[in-house]
């Protein structure tokens, strides 16, 4: 099994497939390198794809200590990814979890990003929701703890944002929860309690964003309530990104809607490729509404 380990010893499980240009993919809590078969075997035609699974879902090691799991260790364990296949630099995609992780990936590391998708980002970023979110963190992390993920994942994986991957692909979704039921339970609880419950709120990293320069792309479903504003905030925000919003789809929508999702990130990169992703024109944002 292919491996490569982080500066601070986790060994990673990465798979890859296809060659040109690199694109890197960062799952979701809820997934792991599989969540992206569709999108490995759409983009390996064209591009040389990598995903790998996050500290604490096996065959990746699972640090006991919660503390060994964070927004800055997740956002350095994508530049370890790209030192350990000698990459210099390639488009970085990440879902939910792994699109927070893409973000601070781009701010901190904008030289090692060819671009970066943002998708499913916001849970808990609102500043009325902090505390709310802070709560139910803590609470998930004790009942994975305590009942064992594969009870967990009968009742996280049917939220109100994945019932729409339900009940548009009923197959889909039992593959998906299959895979959920399977994951770790001490790095499940750990990666809630140390990444989860510690990141940032997105409004504390408006002043980073607007200096962002990157190639960016933002994705959200429109029945992902938790991440419409903050895919706008990031839209409005960074001056080099779009908003692309899916009709009727949920969170993962890599999975639910992977036709729509990879012609967004094909255009994507095609654009940023040939020199032609635009900033925003300061035209545009005014004020004005009539422009009178």
């Amino acid at each position: 099994m292919p491996h490569l380990t982080t500066d601070d010893g986790v060994r990673l499980y990465y798979e890859e497939v296809g060659s040109g240009h690199p694109v890197v993919f960062v799952h979701e809590f809820a997934g792991d390198y599989r969540s992206y078969e569709t999108q490995l075997r759409y983009f390996s035609r064209r591009y040389r794809c990598i995903a790998f699974n996050a500290r604490g879902y096996p065959p990746s090691d699972v640090p006991e200590d919660w503390r060994q799991y964070s927004q800055e260790r997740a956002r350095d364990d994508i530049r370890d990814v790209l030192d350990g296949l000698g990459l210099p630099k390639a488009h970085v995609v990440g879902i939910s979890m792994g699109g927070f992780a893409v973000l601070h990936f781009g701010l901190t590391y904008p030289e090692r990003a060819s671009s970066l998708v943002v998708a499913g980002c916001g849970y808990g970023a609102q500043p009325d929701k902090r505390q709310q979110f802070q709560e139910e963190t803590a609470r998930t992390a004790a009942q994975i703890e305590s009942a064992g993920m594969g009870e967990v994942a009968k009742t996280y994986g049917s939220g109100p944002t994945r019932v729409q991957y339900l009940n548009k692909d009923p197959r889909g979704y039992a593959e998906f929860l299959a895979q959920l039921a399977e994951h770790s339970t001490r790095g499940s609880a750990n990666t809630m309690r140390g990444v989860q419950a510690r990141r940032p709120s997105l409004w504390e990293l408006t002043d980073r964003m607007k200096a962002l320069e990157v190639p960016t792309l933002i994705a959200t479903g429109d029945e992902d309530d938790p991440c419409l504003e903050p895919g706008i905030l990031m839209k409005r925000t960074i001056p080099s990104a779009a908003l692309v919003v899916l009709p009727g789809t949920g969170h993962a929508l890599n999975i639910e809607e992977p036709d729509l999702f990879n012609r967004a990130c094909a255009e994507f990169f095609h654009q940023v490729e040939n020199g032609r992703w635009p900033r925003r024109d300061p035209r545009s944002v005014t004020g004005s509404i009539l422009g009178m």
